[in-house]
């Protein structure tokens, strides 16, 4: 694995993307979004207006990361201090949103005691996986401020 001295002043491209902090971040922050999109679209949406905020956000940022993992990928970024922090500006709103997201789903989980015990268990999972989500873009943010600081 590259260090993170070597690294942290350059983008990564191609596989480099799979042994460098904070960009090795990108397939776990798409595996726990995908998961609480899934777990929200499967349950009983009672409080549209939270549970759609929160659908907004999971597919949102599902959506975008994937799209920034494939520009790294591809090596479109071509190792510009721009692109470094548009990846420190995308990661804090998406850590923002995710956060929000989290706290609005953990609210709905909290007031649904009366559904189904099986809705239920969906609504635990889509927040512990919403929260982990939030954390794993918010250390992405933080990885990703290092990195265009040492520009």
């Amino acid at each position: 694995m590259a260090s993170t001295t070597e690294t942290m002043g350059n983008l990564p491209s191609g596989l480099g993307i799979c042994t460098t902090i904070p960009d090795i971040l990108y397939l776990p922050e798409l595996i726990f979004g995908g998961l609480v999109w899934i777990l929200v679209a499967c349950t009983l949406v009672v409080p549209a207006n939270p549970q759609g905020w929160v659908m907004f956000v999971s597919v949102f940022c599902f959506t975008m990361t994937f799209i920034w993992m494939c520009i790294f990928a591809f090596g479109v970024h071509r190792n510009s201090g721009r692109w470094a922090a548009a990846d420190f500006a995308y990661h804090g709103l998406a850590a923002f949103f995710y956060l929000s997201a989290s706290v609005a789903l953990a609210k709905v989980t909290l007031d649904i005691k009366a559904g189904t015990l099986y809705n239920y268990r969906l609504d635990i999972s889509a927040v512990v996986f919403s929260y982990v989500a939030t954390l794993l873009y918010f250390i992405h943010t933080i990885f990703s401020a290092i990195r265009w600081k040492s520009f």
